[in-house]
């Protein structure tokens, strides 16, 4: 790598505001679940315009499970989900008892494929989760129009997608929740933790019993439920986080471009009409030897990339499912992300564009 500085594929962006944040929390007193987290809640729906209650948890996959619980799903039940995408997705509908049904995915936006889940939907099925990957929106109007006519709910998995919208609806406001990962390397961070949306009181309600060991008031258990409250030191640093993200997004949006416009021989992300994308990776289809591509940006150029997912969730020995998804096995096999943060300067993005453009054509070159 010659002493190159490594460009990484993600980074924590996390200033001299966020450390202050959490030491007003410290000398407050205040530490578990308390002001700060009311306030990053309301903060949250308002920013986002989500016109929806949040609650907060202390991860993503906190949220989803605990959602899927406040929504009535539990054992016997079928959720159909992407399988291209982190495992927590699945693990989140496996933990309440039910079963995730693996649907493929559609080949340019990497989310859920609407006809493949129809062709999964049973008398079992209760919900469809898709996932707003990469930081691009699921096709939500088919999606929902599928569940409508099957009388099943709709879960939005929207981890990387803060900010993310379709036909002018942000992500996280079309199902009966959605839940946004606030772990490090996102758009946005609390250190760790999780924001769910929610549609209705009920599930709302059932939310904040399930978080705090089933109760709401002290010793009043309502519920069996679990710990997974988010502390006051993360929310403030979540408060301090929303101030930025929307000049982070913006940054990540003209990154992205710069890298459309020079990229040379690789296919690289599109946009589905109507359809505001935030980049939460960057990432292209390289079609022969993905991993070897990688290894040489990193090792003779110095740019860090990312394989978002190569074992797809239904290929891990968790799950072990036969389904046959060609598009997602694809995918596994192709896709290959580049650095595209906030952090990443034009003089890094001119390197990424060097270095790639190099390695494409000496691959086309062999």
């Amino acid at each position: 790598m010659n002493n190159v500085t490594l460009i990484p594929v993600a980074k924590p962006l996390i200033g001299a505001e966020e450390q202050a944040a959490v030491e007003r929390v410290l000398h407050s007193g205040m530490l578990a679940q308390g002001p700060e987290v009311s306030a990053f809640e309301e903060e949250f729906a308002q920013h986002f315009g989500l016109g929806r209650a949040c609650v907060a948890v202390n991860s993503g996959t906190s949220g989803l499970h605990l959602g899927l619980l406040s929504a009535g799903v539990g054992p016997g039940d079928e959720v159909i989900v992407p399988s291209f995408t982190f495992a927590g997705t699945a693990n989140a509908v496996a933990l309440t008892g039910a079963t995730p049904v693996f649907a493929d995915i559609d080949p340019d936006t990497f989310c859920l494929d609407p006809a493949s889940v129809a062709e999964r939907v049973t008398d079992r099925t209760v919900g469809i989760m898709p996932v707003h990957l990469y930081g691009h929106p699921a096709d939500m109007p088919r999606l929902q129009s599928l569940a409508e006519r099957h009388g099943l709910q709709v879960f939005e998995d929207a981890a990387q997608a803060h900010g993310a919208s379709l036909n002018g609806t942000p992500v996280g406001a079309f199902g009966s929740f959605g839940m946004f990962s606030l772990y490090p390397t996102k758009n946005m961070t609390s250190g760790e933790g999780g924001m769910v949306s929610v549609a209705s009181r009920e599930v709302e309600q059932l939310l904040r019993l399930y978080r705090n060991q089933g109760m709401t008031r002290p010793y009043q258990n309502e519920i069996v439920g679990f710990n997974a409250r988010m502390t006051d030191l993360h929310a403030a640093i979540g408060r301090v986080q929303l101030t930025k993200v929307s000049t982070w997004t913006r940054v990540r949006q003209e990154n992205a471009a710069f890298l459309s416009a020079h990229l040379e021989g690789l296919v690289t992300p599109s946009t589905a009409p109507r359809a505001v994308h935030v980049y939460h990776q960057y990432t292209v289809r390289v079609p022969d030897d993905r991993d070897g591509v990688a290894r040489t940006l990193r090792d003779e150029h110095g740019i860090g990339t990312g394989l978002f997912y190569p074992v797809p969730s239904h290929r891990l020995p968790s799950f072990c499912s036969t389904a046959e998804l060609p598009e997602t096995e694809r995918a596994a096999k192709e896709c290959l992300s580049l650095p595209v943060h906030p952090a990443v300067s034009g003089r890094d993005l001119e390197r990424v564009v060097t270095a790639v453009n190099a390695v494409a054509r000496a691959g086309a070159a062999r």
